[in-house]
């Protein structure tokens, strides 16, 4: 018969073991890791830092002008119930790799097409403005769903469907719903990649999806390959002695718009070893100039690039007689990405062109310099209509 005593021991080493045990599953703050950064060699807008436990994604421009910088931890699913961060260290703490989400660019969708991420995608903003043939199948079956526009996200059925993580599109810090899906305890991750000034540099957000789909070695693999081609089209076009004079842009109302010097869009054009005649002016964005100016400066010039939502020739004259003044109107020598569309009439170049950037300077080579790609099928840009 055992005595009193020796059950009370028994009973308390009993406790002793359980109690233990039980504070050995409680998470335990996670201390701050000595990362590495990922190589990313033009972006501006974002970094990645990987450690031996979890990664941290910055994203240091959202939208023009962002004085914040946000911060995410991506931490691989079988480690995040074991990991307490600090309280309020980061913007969004993301289990890795994402299993299904919402993006809401349509910038966004070419780099999960390439990474074969798109069955992750359980909805999207406007889809009729989704060009990519994959993704367009997806959304007929109902696998991708609609959800209203990007400014005002239909947040009931984002909420409903419960994505691991809403991939963010902003003009600034004001989105009532981001914050509603946020109070609903759904991530929200902002991407900047259309704040990106060098069409290398948008791609090079593939990396970005890489992270939160741990497919890093694909994206950096892809990535390579757009890099490579864009180099070797961008040599070989640097080869040609001439360079064409370029006007670009059109008349809304009474304003002519087109693309300033230091944006994206001057970017492709120096590179395709041209005379853009705006290339010396300031800014990223667009110039917003008189008739009269864009006359006098650019009426002699050899081709027309980019000339607003026109894919005819007779549309531009109806619109306004003046375009007729223009050399390259009278030359037949203007093209346009706009006649390019997806069955549902979304424009193939705004969604595709930030992820392959090589395909519009193989365009833009083709058309100003074709002996250096005579072989080249147009991709986006095609001459105007008669």
């Amino acid at each position: 018969m055992i005595k009193s005593t020796t059950w009370r021991l028994l009973l308390f080493a009993i406790l002793f073991v359980t109690c233990k045990e039980k504070k050995e599953q409680v998470p335990q703050p996670f201390p701050e890791e000595k990362t590495e950064p990922t190589k990313i060699k033009y972006a501006n807008g974002f970094t990645i830092e990987t450690g031996s436990s979890y990664s941290v994604l910055k994203v240091k421009s959202p939208w023009p002008g962002s004085e914040k910088e946000f911060k995410y931890a991506l931490i691989p699913r079988e480690k995040l119930p074991m990991i307490t961060l600090p309280k309020g260290a980061y913007d969004a703490i993301i289990a890795t790799p994402v299993e299904n989400l919402v993006v809401t660019s349509t910038t966004h969708i070419p780099a999960l097409e390439s990474l074969n991420g798109l069955e992750k995608l359980v909805g999207f903003p406007d889809t009729k403005y989704v060009s990519s043939k994959a993704a367009r199948h997806l959304i007929s079956e109902g696998k991708i769903r609609e959800l209203g526009s990007n400014e005002s996200l239909n947040t009931e059925v984002v909420i409903n469907l419960q994505p691991d993580v809403v991939v963010g599109f902003s003009i600034d810090n004001q989105n009532a719903a981001y914050e509603t899906i946020s109070k609903a305890r759904i991530p929200v991750v902002y991407n900047g990649d259309w704040t990106e000034q060098s069409p290398i540099g948008k791609a090079e957000w593939i990396k970005f999806f890489g992270a939160l789909l741990e497919k890093e070695k694909e994206a950096d693999r892809i990535f390579n390959e757009i890099e490579e081609s864009y180099q070797k089209i961008k040599n070989l076009a640097s080869e040609i002695s001439e360079r064409p004079t370029v006007l670009s842009g059109a008349l809304y109302k009474d304003v002519w718009y087109l693309p300033a010097g230091e944006s994206w869009a001057s970017q492709f054009l120096a590179d395709a070893n041209t005379d853009y005649l705006w290339a010396s002016t300031e800014g990223s964005g667009s110039l917003s100039l008189s008739l009269e100016s864009v006359l006098e400066q650019g009426r002699t010039a050899d081709f027309w690039i980019s000339p607003s939502q026109f894919t005819s020739y007779s549309e531009m004259q109806e619109a306004s007689s003046h375009y007729t003044e223009f050399d390259a109107f009278q030359n037949q020598k203007v093209y346009t990405f706009a006649a390019t569309k997806g069955e549902t009439g979304g424009l193939l170049y705004y969604e595709l062109a930030p992820q392959r950037p090589d395909l519009v300077l193989k365009d833009l080579v083709h058309i100003f310099h074709p002996e250096v790609l005579p072989e080249h099928e147009p991709y986006f840009f095609t001459p105007l209509q008669k």
